[in-house]
């Protein structure tokens, strides 16, 4: 005789027995993954090669935009003196004997920023005496390519010193003396590390240097930028010749 179930199955029905489970699977599935990460590893390498060289450019194209703001700063600080003095600053003060003092790095510091930086230096004793040492070390930002790894305290931002040229040498230059062009003329250079200068001191680079592309090496691949006299800034290709890097610099070669 049945009973009613109000739960609807049969309280004497054996109950049906769960699949028994295997490790094969598992096993299967670590082996699997244990042979798919060599091979995303591989991949993640592949990626990041093709990637990084990107990158690197990316990062280089950053840093030459700010190298060229560097440049253009210089630019305005050095048209700024000349409106304050009525010409550009020379390559270097001397002192009564004609000794070299000062860079006109030092002479524009006002005009970059650095009044206070400017007015602690004693302008009539050379950059290197022991008052002046410590001023020296002192990191200026706007002197420093960042594509550079020159050391602290010197910058690769160069003038091309030479008797026909805007810095001629303890001699100031007006801009009316530029007869050649202020656009067709060099203002600024950039050198590398190797030839980085305390940014005091009266050093820079003769024009020889700057024709000569083999001995002027650069932080920036292929070239290196300039700042010319109207305060424009360019990048001038290793492949510039001589007559044509002659030409920037001469102020009034009628060329």
């Amino acid at each position: 005789m049945s009973t009613n179930n109000p739960h609807g199955f049969d309280p004497m029905q054996p109950p049906i027995p769960r699949p028994s489970g295997t490790n094969a699977g598992l096993v299967v599935g670590i082996v699997a993954a244990l042979v798919a990460i060599p091979v995303l590893i591989a991949c993640a390498g592949i990626l990041v090669a093709l990637l990084l060289p990107a990158v690197q450019a990316s990062r280089e194209a950053a840093r030459r935009m700010q190298c060229s703001n560097n440049l253009k700063q210089i630019s305005l600080a050095l048209h700024n003196y000349a409106d304050a003095n009525g010409a550009f600053p020379s390559a270097y003060t001397v002192d009564e004997n004609g000794q070299p003092l000062h860079s006109w790095r030092t002479l524009i510091l006002p005009y970059i920023e650095q009044g206070n930086l400017y007015n602690q230096i004693d302008h009539s004793k050379p950059w290197d005496d022991p008052v002046n040492a410590s001023f020296a070390n002192k990191l200026i930002a706007v002197y420093q390519c960042p594509s550079s790894n020159a050391q602290p305290g010197t910058t690769t931002y160069v003038a091309v010193v030479d008797p026909q040229g805007i810095f001629s040498g303890p001699a100031s230059c007006t801009l009316q003396q530029v007869t050649d062009g202020l656009s067709n003329t060099l203002l600024i250079a950039e050198t590398d590390a190797s030839q980085a200068v305390p940014w005091m001191a009266p050093q820079d680079i003769d024009i020889a240097a700057f024709v000569n592309v083999g001995t002027v090496r650069t932080s920036h691949l292929g070239g290196a930028q300039i700042a010319l006299g109207d305060g424009s800034v360019q990048f001038i290709s290793n492949d510039a010749g001589a007559p044509v890097r002659t030409a920037m610099v001469t102020k009034d070669g009628g060329d």
